[in-house]
């Protein structure tokens, strides 16, 4: 039988494979889909300023829509990862192609809920009766097709699994700019379009997506030696990886839950503060938005990487790995934010020439030295701790403290003591820093040695990068 091979990971090639190669595509790749989230409300904001706002309300409801794919998504990446650590490619293409059709049914089952309960969600979140026209076509035309979606963010997973962050980057740059160009030609050209307005954005954004989804597809073909494989798998294969993927992908989509809640939850603590600390926070936020897609694609690349080890059993490079790059993730993106607060007078003057505001948030941009910082270690650390099938306790350790320190320390100290938005960004970096600890510890225990998801192959067959 033919030795499955996997195009572009051969030995010469594959020693290349370095974090920082694998990390800043990804970075560009998630700023261009962040970007891509905000094309529709920034071009309809000269359309109309009713239509902006109901495609934000929209786009809220897809953006908890495309957490849940993460389930999934999230589970492909380590397995696949460690399969190829182990030198086990047909089992990394076994585990491709049921995320792939896992992604896709619970992408129609969804995309279905919205279609018939779209109109239901709405009333819950009491959207004004002027919005909700606009607000359903959006939601109607790209919830209808966010199946579609569920597989390109599959997609792009296997090929970052694989090492081809450089794809993934190159796609998400196509697809923004079709869906620029089309956003462009039915609010602006004279193609006499039936579609138009928020009828003709939303169809712009799907049939992007569509594109990048089929590029895609394309690509992961030419890359490797992917089929559809479910019909000649048998069925405990199938369970067992699609095992695998729900072990890893539920206890990732509830930390993700459980943060978004508490952060909810936050808010309305500041929002007692008044609008002068929400302001600041939405500033401060925004001017650290970049450190942080920066830290979180290294996060994942470390995820990758550290994977690959796993998958080979060589836990000692591992350890070492995982240490260092979460020693060098603090650095960076505590330098990072030390550059933004030596400029933040400028920066923060730059949205606002409020001096109280300008004041404040310059203050939290400084105590945000510390915070990212504490972030990059914890981020790092869990996404290692995952990579090697270490789930639960990180997932446990992450909620436990957003919950006990975060949120508690937030009332107390910001509202209750009345430090104000200094004292919820304390309780922030205490958070944090719990949490760095606490998995760091974790991490030296290298208990995680013993849950890997995947047996290694011969050691003859095993090239990690």
């Amino acid at each position: 039988m033919r030795k499955t091979r996997v195009r572009g990971l051969e030995k010469k090639k594959a020693n290349k494979l370095t974090l920082f190669a694998l990390t800043w595509p990804i970075f560009i790749e998630m700023l261009l889909g962040m970007l891509m989230g905000n094309i529709d409300t920034l071009m309809l904001s000269r359309f109309s300023e009713e239509a902006m706002t109901a495609v934000g309300v929209a786009n809220q409801i897809l953006f908890f829509v495309n957490l849940m794919f993460n389930v999934v998504s999230a589970g492909t990446s380590v397995l696949i990862s460690q399969s190829l650590g182990a030198g086990r490619n047909k089992s990394a293409l076994e585990v491709a192609s049921v995320a792939i059709v896992l992604n896709l049914l619970f992408g129609l089952l969804v995309s279905l809920l919205l279609l018939g309960g779209g109109r239901l969600i709405f009333g819950w979140m009491n959207l004004p009766e002027e919005l909700a026209p606009s607000a359903w076509t959006y939601l109607m035309i790209t919830g209808g097709f966010v199946f579609a979606e569920a597989v390109r963010l599959t997609l792009s997973t296997i090929m970052r699994s694989y090492g081809f962050t450089r794809v993934t980057m190159y796609v998400a740059l196509g697809v923004n700019a079709v869906n620029l160009g089309g956003n462009f030609a039915v609010l602006y050209g004279s193609l006499g379009s039936p579609f138009s307005g928020v009828s003709g954005v939303a169809l712009s954004t799907v049939l992007s997506r569509m594109a990048g989804l089929a590029v895609l597809f394309i690509m992961l073909k030419a890359r490797t030696d992917f089929k559809w494989r479910i019909k000649g798998m048998r069925i405990e294969d199938v369970r067992a990886h699609a095992g695998g993927l729900f072990k890893i992908g539920i206890p990732t989509a509830g930390e993700s839950f459980f943060s978004t809640m508490a952060q909810i939850c936050i808010t309305s603590f500041i929002a007692l503060l008044g609008t002068q600390a929400l302001s600041a926070k939405i500033y401060a936020q925004n001017l650290g938005m970049f450190n942080n897609l920066f830290t979180l694609s290294l996060a994942l690349g470390t995820e990758i990487m550290i994977g690959r080890y796993i998958g080979g059993k060589l836990y000692d490079e591992a350890y070492k790995r995982g240490k260092n790059y979460a020693w060098i993730a603090a650095l960076v993106s505590a330098g990072s934010a030390l550059l933004i607060a030596s400029c933040s007078g400028f920066l923060v003057g730059l949205f606002t020439s409020h001096g109280d505001t300008i004041r404040l948030t310059v203050h939290l941009l400084w105590l945000a030295v510390l915070l990212e910082a504490g972030r990059a270690g914890n981020l790092i650390l869990i996404n290692a701790l995952r990579a090697a099938g270490d789930v639960k306790v990180p997932v446990y350790i992450s909620v436990a403290s957003v919950w006990l320190v975060s949120v508690s320390l937030s009332y107390v100290l910001g509202v209750y003591w009345g430090w104000g938005m200094v004292g919820v960004y304390a309780a922030f970096i205490a958070d944090e820093w719990v949490k760095t600890i606490l998995l760091r510890l974790r991490w030296k225990s290298r208990r995680w040695e013993s849950m890997s998801l995947i047996e290694r192959e011969k050691p003859s067959e095993y090239v990690p990068f």
